[in-house]
């Protein structure tokens, strides 16, 4: 454990010293060492440190970076933080050949760019006026005033690029115990954006272990009508990205319990058949087409028809393809299980896709599991099968085309669908064999059998 906390003289646990009202006093040396990691000793990411750390300026990794490298995660994003304001930074990545992008200048954020890499650099900043969901900030020297407005302890954890270790509010301890907590108090941090009520519930999901912590779920019980501000994508993106932890159903129930989650997805109903859908995706089963992912976990855990798929997808803003997935699954057109026989999956492949047809496989799988968990080997080696169907598909290419009905003189008009139609039809009941000479003299016996 690390020391954060001092009443006179003498240093206190953090649990006792927050019951207490104590006040805390950050410290301000490097507490340790973050070993080399391939990420910090990049090119890319040491051409960006030697730009701004010209003249002596002293920068920091900042955030997740530093979070999940304690963690032993893999670190997708590289923040820094630095002193110098936004302009400064742009000038001094422009001059090193460096290209920048002004991302959210406004809130002292720029974007460099070297090769494929990109690092979001932000001027260190306080917060001089919020409403729950923009502040304006004031820029500012102050490593310890830009941690104390950061959303939880380990993400406002920094280290040099020589990998020095600063913990301002005991974040270190709080990560290594899977504590998820504010920093400083948890009412007041969601009044300034109630975003990081959400936030809260997805850090929980992917680094949290039980028992959560009292404030924070006290005030996200307080604070969770204020959602209603928040747009529907910001509600989206945190809802799929709390999806995509090893296992959120218990987060969920969490939220449902909390009366936070009838704010945001009111259709939040079947727990059971989304941790049995994260078990299949993760654990349970092996293919290159099946992993976690955040529409069809979301389709696990909703209770919905059609029409309230729609409302859902309106609801988060989701693009065209995200909702046809979820109305699908909501509303299959066809019944997808080990009990249809091997002649109709191939039909079902060919009219819904592998994609959607996977889809609705692992969905009612989940959902059958859910029901009886312990399957026959039979049963679930079929499951499995459908599964594989899916895997190995090849979309067949029908043989026939407009210009062929036309070239047997049926005139431009909807008959020419009608008679591609009725020879598809005949082709998909022969299992997709005909060729196209096969299938052309099938067009040539209805066009004399109608005419």
């Amino acid at each position: 454990m690390i020391g954060r906390w001092h009443k006179e003289a003498n240093e206190v646990p953090a649990d006792t010293a927050r019951e207490e009202g104590m006040v805390s006093v950050p410290i301000t040396e490097p507490v340790g060492k973050i070993p080399p990691q391939p990420w910090m000793d990049a090119p890319e990411t040491r051409e960006v440190l030697e730009a701004l750390s010209a003249g002596g300026v002293k920068v920091r990794f900042i955030g997740g970076c530093v979070r999940d490298s304690l963690f032993k995660r893999p670190v997708r994003d590289i923040d820094i933080a630095s002193p110098e304001p936004p302009e400064q930074i742009m000038a001094k990545l422009r001059n090193a050949g460096i290209k920048v992008i002004p991302t959210g200048i406004d809130h002292g954020t720029v974007t460099a760019v070297v090769d494929k890499a990109s690092f979001e650099i932000t001027t260190l900043r306080v917060d001089v006026e919020t409403d729950g969901r923009r502040a304006k900030v004031a820029f500012t020297d102050d490593w310890v005033a830009d941690a104390a407005r950061r959303d939880f302890t380990f993400n406002a954890l920094s280290c040099t690029p020589v990998g020095d270790v600063y913990d301002y509010f005991g974040g270190l301890e709080d990560l290594g115990r899977g504590c998820v907590r504010f920093v400083g108090r948890a009412s007041e941090r969601i009044a300034e954006d109630v975003l990081r009520l959400l936030r809260f519930f997805r850090f929980y999901a992917h680094y949290g272990r039980p028992p959560p912590d009292q404030e924070a779920l006290a005030a996200c019980r307080e604070r969770a009508r204020g959602l209603a501000v928040l747009s529907g994508e910001r509600v989206r993106v945190e809802t799929f990205r709390t999806l995509m932890a090893n296992d959120p159903t218990d987060t969920f129930q969490l939220m449902a319990n909390q009366k936070v989650l009838e704010h945001v997805l009111p259709e939040a109903r079947h727990f059971g058949r989304l941790r049995l859908m994260t078990w299949l995706d993760t654990r349970a089963i092996r293919f290159d087409s099946v992993a976690p992912d955040p529409i069809r976990r979301l389709s696990a855990l909703l209770a919905i028809d059609a029409k309230g798929a729609e409302k859902v997808a309106d609801r988060l803003k989701m693009s065209n393809h995200q909702r046809a997935r979820l109305v699908t699954m909501a509303a299959p057109p066809e019944s997808i299980g080990p009990d249809v026989e091997t002649s109709a999956v191939r039909r079902q492949l060919y009219h819904l896709g592998a994609e959607a047809f996977l889809d609705l496989a692992l969905l009612t799988w989940a959902g059958e599991l859910a029901v009886r968990p312990r399957l026959p080997h039979e049963r679930t080696q079929a499951w499995i099968s459908l599964i594989e169907a899916a895997d190995t598909w090849i979309p067949p290419r029908f043989p026939l085309r407009g210009r062929d009905v036309m070239s047997l003189g049926v005139p431009h008009g909807p008959a020419i669908g009608e008679l591609l139609k009725a020879v598809e039809r005949w082709w998909e009941d022969d299992n997709f064999h005909a060729d196209h000479d096969t299938c052309l003299k099938k067009l040539q016996t209805l066009i004399t059998n109608t005419g």
